[in-house]
């Protein structure tokens, strides 16, 4: 049934001519409406206005329009999480203490721990645990205000693990009223049985993995882990090329640990975005200039590993458009809450809130292939919107670190309820 705001103090990043992504110094602009009108019709929205509200905006009487009273309140399109790794099982919080201690992310990865540890837990988990596990993490980034979100897999490391993952996604599809994008990234990291075997694995991944996944309709976009003791690009582009034919399109975690060609071998192969960056310099931000491949800062990581964060004032000065997602995962950033990127961004990266902002909903958008029907507030698109607290601004929203400002959320039209099992 039709859905109605009213009064909304200011209704935030509108669009009249939605934008494919905002780049450079467009990313500095926000259009919003202050004392406005949001009206919804199944699933789109249909319309918007300063208030009053229009007598005839109605398609028939109004009379089974649900209507919301958002005074004081500002209506922001819901946050869009274009990297997670959201399906997993259990937590590392035995790693976190290692960390405490000194121990580095390799040294880590090196005594069993990190992604081969996630690996080892979802494969003893069955995928009825799996999904209960996910489910409430979805529930959770979801009353944050995110209403769209790409799951990674990444954590089977095999065949039939990979598989049983991207099927729990599925599930999830099903399930939750979030859009969820699923991507393959079955070249994650190499298993300890591959030792000394790595080329084996990459065939492993090609010949086995891809043609399987591709099978059953599992996943949208490929992905691989091309960064510094992970995959080279040679490898990296073999089975990004073989992901292709398949009708998967490419995405990369790159140059998170070191300059690895991660970023010019995304763009060769028209990624849809690149992710982590921290190693990014003027030959990186070249390449990128004038692509299809959104780059892509995960704060979180950043944060919780303490890596040097990306430079993205630079990147931004530069033309190019930045896009900012949680890498939501046990290991590196254990949180979903798109609320706190965008405070990083503005506290770590030095992003004005208009930026950040674009880099949390249209940015992120286009970074999972949706921003032509998510990311923003504009007629047509899908109804997927939060209602604040009381706040006085826009800009409370990245200041106000630490506190869920999200006091109702609508997904497809529909007012959520504080809890979907």
């Amino acid at each position: 049934m039709p859905l109605l705001i009213t009064d909304i103090k200011e209704l935030v990043q509108v669009e009249e001519k939605p934008a494919v992504f905002k780049a450079g110094r467009e990313m500095s602009e926000l259009k919003t409406i202050k004392n406005a009108w949001l009206l919804t019709e199944g699933n789109r929205i249909s319309d918007f206005g300063q208030m009053p509200v229009p007598e005839n905006i109605f398609s028939g009487d109004g009379s089974d329009t649900v209507r919301i009273d958002a005074t004081g309140k500002m209506v922001f399109p819901s946050f869009c999480d274009s990297h997670t790794h959201l399906v997993y099982a259990g937590s590392r919080e035995i790693e976190y203490i290692d960390k405490i201690r000194g121990l580095s992310y390799e040294e880590i990865a090196r005594r069993g721990g990190g992604i081969l540890n996630s690996a080892k837990r979802l494969h003893e988990a069955t995928e009825e645990e799996l999904v209960i596990q996910s489910l409430e993490r979805l529930n959770e980034i979801m009353m944050y205000g995110t209403g769209a979100v790409e799951i990674k897999s990444g954590y089977g490391l095999n065949a039939d693990d990979e598989l049983k993952m991207l099927r729990v996604i599925r599930i999830l599809q099903s399930l939750s009223p979030v859009k969820i994008v699923p991507t393959f990234l079955g070249a994650h990291a190499v298993p300890a049985e591959y030792k000394g075997r790595q080329s084996d694995f990459v065939d492993l991944v090609i010949s086995d993995m891809i043609p399987r996944v591709a099978s059953d309709g599992l996943a949208e976009y490929i992905d691989v882990f091309c960064d510094l003791g992970f995959f080279t690009v040679e490898e990296t582009e073999k089975i990004l090329k073989a992901g292709l034919k398949h009708g998967m399109r490419p995405k990369i975690h790159a140059n998170e640990l070191d300059f690895s060609g991660g970023i010019q071998a995304g763009v060769r192969n028209n990624a849809l975005s690149v992710d982590h960056l921290e190693f990014t310099g003027d030959a990186e931000i070249e390449s990128l200039l004038g692509s299809e491949t959104m780059p892509t800062i995960l704060p979180g990581a950043a944060f919780f590993l303490e890596m040097d964060y990306a430079p993205v004032r630079k990147m931004i000065s530069a033309g190019l458009p930045v896009a900012m997602a949680s890498d939501f995962n046990p290991g590196s950033s254990p949180s979903g809450n798109m609320q706190f990127i965008l405070s990083m961004a503005c506290v770590k990266y030095r992003m004005l809130p208009e930026e950040a902002i674009n880099a949390v909903t249209i940015n992120s958008a286009y970074a999972m292939g949706l921003s032509h029907e998510y990311g923003s507030i504009a007629r047509g698109k899908f109804a997927n919107f939060y209602i604040t607290r009381p706040i006085p601004s826009y800009s409370f929203m990245p200041y106000s670190y630490g506190s869920n400002k999200v006091d109702q959320v609508i997904l497809n039209g529909e007012l959520i309820p504080a809890r979907i099992s």
